[in-house]
């Protein structure tokens, strides 16, 4: 078994969904490894990761509206606001959603369904620089 290990890094525009996918795949590109598990984690407490549609843009801002409405920035009950109103909101949005990700490696390609992404999602609204701890592991 081998294993190979990168860390991306993401400059970001603020919220919303940055798709990851063509970084992902361009380092895989550089691996020997045919065969195995890919993880990736995010080391922050105020974005996650997901795997979501690519094709449609509309699901990405249906999505972001849903959240919108569960988790309402700057919302009275919230008492953690030490870096703005998106900041309790933004903890919340990550605890709901996911910081890593396993997806398998068949034949040296990442085996997502045809309309499926990998996404960096920013929960909050100034631009931020984040990082994808990537993992490989295979023959």
């Amino acid at each position: 078994m081998k294993q190979s290990q990168h860390r991306l890094t993401i400059n970001g525009h603020g919220r919303g969904m940055i798709n990851v996918t063509r970084d992902v795949q361009q380092w895989l590109a550089t691996s020997d490894i045919e065969t195995g598990l890919l993880n990736l984690f995010i080391p922050h407490t105020s974005c996650s990761l997901m795997i979501q549609e690519n094709a449609d843009p509309d699901v990405l801002h249906d999505m972001e509206t849903f959240m919108s409405r569960l988790v309402p920035d700057g919302d009275p009950m919230f008492l953690h606001r030490a870096e703005g109103p998106d900041d309790m909101a933004a903890h919340i949005r990550m605890a709901l959603t996911q910081v890593s990700l396993n997806i398998p490696l068949t034949n040296g390609c990442l085996a997502l369904g045809t309309w499926q992404g990998i996404y960096l999602y920013e929960h909050r609204h100034h631009p931020m620089t984040r990082y994808i701890q990537l993992h490989l592991m295979g023959i």
